[in-house]
């Protein structure tokens, strides 16, 4: 099982491509990540970078306490059927400042994007 971590920053808008293989199936994706004031949450947008289709939209990242809470798992229709993988949030600190990812506090998560659990 491979996990990719995607390489994320503090800024409130964040887009950026990533090349993965989730089940060994290739795929280009474009990833828009925002910060939502109102709720102080991050949430994620993932779109077929060679068709532009707009496979996943505004997501919230969620964190996993104990077993992974793959956020993909409603979308494994996708794909013909072989979906888009897992992703989860988890922890890269021992006590995070907050539950989920929150305005100041995404650097305290790691955002994994790999193969399905």
């Amino acid at each position: 099982m491979t996990f990719w971590r995607l390489p994320l920053s503090g800024a409130a808008h964040q887009r950026f491509r990533v090349a993965l293989s989730p089940a060994g199936l290739p795929l280009q994706a474009l990833i828009d990540l925002r910060y939502l004031p109102a709720t102080d949450s991050w949430v994620i947008s993932i779109t077929d970078d060679a068709s532009g289709e707009l496979l996943i939209n505004q997501i919230p990242l969620v964190a996993s306490y104990g077993p992974l809470n793959d956020l993909l798992l409603p979308f494994r229709h996708l794909r013909d059927g072989h979906g888009l993988g897992s992703l989860v949030v988890i922890s890269a600190v021992e006590h995070p400042s907050t539950p989920d990812p929150a305005k100041d506090s995404l650097g305290e998560f790691f955002v994994l994007w790999g193969d399905p659990l």
